[in-house]
């Protein structure tokens, strides 16, 4: 059938409203989906009794206990940094590792080895890889120091800082805010001190990120104006 020029622009202009108004009305229901997701307490997340310390007061803290030796850990790493790309301005995220044995507080000597001597942005992810990727056994410090190596510092460095004051006052506080959550394994996620959240509780990552959104928005709404 062939049409005038005004019918063909009239069609014309009737499909792009009608494109118009259907975007906006997905847009709506993908809102009130996002809005409709509402997590429980005693069941998603735990509220703390007494609320822990953070970091910074001035943000919503979001504090992770891992350890490098841990699979789930590892496993929920890409979500994490998935995560921190998009993370808000308001929210200071903070790694904590778990030393709740010999073998953990060696990992968490590590961190905050890498940590004081510059270079733990470098090697996280990478002594994560080397792990569970690369099946590297990184368990001892002489092991954990020629790994370092690799990111510009010598066995020496990295064992006087392993060693340091520093670091041991670190690892002493690390493990002071487990007891003080009362934490029974890792992953842990802990936000603002008030609620913990893990993986038995999330069920998945996806999910569990999506958690710790829901629960950053709950503080959020309860932070007093400043």
């Amino acid at each position: 059938m062939c049409l005038a020029d005004d019918q063909i622009m009239e069609r014309i202009m009737i499909k792009t409203v009608f494109r118009y108004l259907m975007g906006i009305a997905v847009v709506s229901l993908l809102a009130v989906s996002v809005q409709a997701e509402t997590f429980k307490e005693g069941v998603d997340y735990k509220a703390v009794k007494t609320p822990g310390r953070i970091d910074d007061s001035s943000k919503i803290e979001v504090r992770e206990f891992f350890w490098y030796g841990c699979p789930h850990c590892f496993k929920l790493e890409p979500y994490l940094e998935t995560w921190l790309k998009t993370k808000p301005t308001d929210v200071n995220y903070v790694r904590t590792p778990g030393v709740m044995n010999r073998s953990w507080e060696t990992h968490g000597k590590a961190f905050y080895a890498a940590k004081n001597l510059g270079i733990l942005d470098k090697s996280h992810t990478n002594l994560f890889d080397s792990i569970h990727r690369d099946k590297r056994d990184l368990k001892t410090q002489k092991q954990l120091a020629k790994f370092y190596t690799d990111y510009g510092v010598t066995k020496k460095e990295f064992n006087d800082a392993f060693e340091s004051f520093g670091v041991s006052s670190s690892v002493r506080q690390a493990d002071a805010m487990g007891r003080a959550y009362r934490l029974m394994g890792v992953p842990t996620i802990v936000v603002n001190g008030k609620y913990i959240t893990n993986g038995s509780m999330s069920k998945d990552y996806k999910r569990w990120m999506r958690i710790v959104d829901y629960l950053v928005e709950l503080e959020r709404k309860n932070k007093p104006a400043i």
